[in-house]
């Protein structure tokens, strides 16, 4: 999907990015911005791969930031702690209304620096930060 469409907007460019890179990586998206009386989601998605190491399969729910550029901070940096209980708290939402008792739970940020003339890097953080409101951990 690159060179970036006009029609979209950055965040929206970035989303579409993250959605395949993750279903690259063989994760299932169950839902794209997800929204509750709790908050909003970017991306829910279900990692299989998990399975082999711990014995089940894990709920991701990822955040996406994208920027134009990171000279002054990087996209993920944006995932403040505010911003992490906010996360958190739309997850217990949407575990509190699904069936995910056999599922671990993760926290991933999809960073994405998308420049208007160049290729976009996209880093994506697995376990970002943790289910514990730990206002020191990223």
């Amino acid at each position: 999907m690159w060179p970036f469409r006009p029609e979209k907007t950055l965040g929206q460019h970035g989303e579409h990015l993250a959605a395949r890179t993750l279903k690259r990586k063989g994760m299932k998206l169950l839902a794209t911005n997800y929204r509750c009386p709790s908050g909003e989601i970017d991306i829910i998605a279900l990692d299989p791969t998990t399975r082999r190491e711990s014995g089940r399969e894990t709920i991701v729910f990822v955040e996406v930031k994208t920027r134009s550029d990171d000279s002054y901070n990087t996209p993920e940096s944006a995932v403040n702690a505010s911003k992490r209980r906010r996360i958190r708290k739309a997850a217990r939402y949407y575990l509190s209304r699904h069936p995910t008792e056999q599922y671990s739970i993760r926290y991933d940020i999809v960073a994405i620096v998308s420049p208007p003339d160049a290729k976009p890097q996209i880093k994506h953080i697995a376990a970002a930060f943790t289910s514990n409101p730990d206002p020191e951990a990223l």
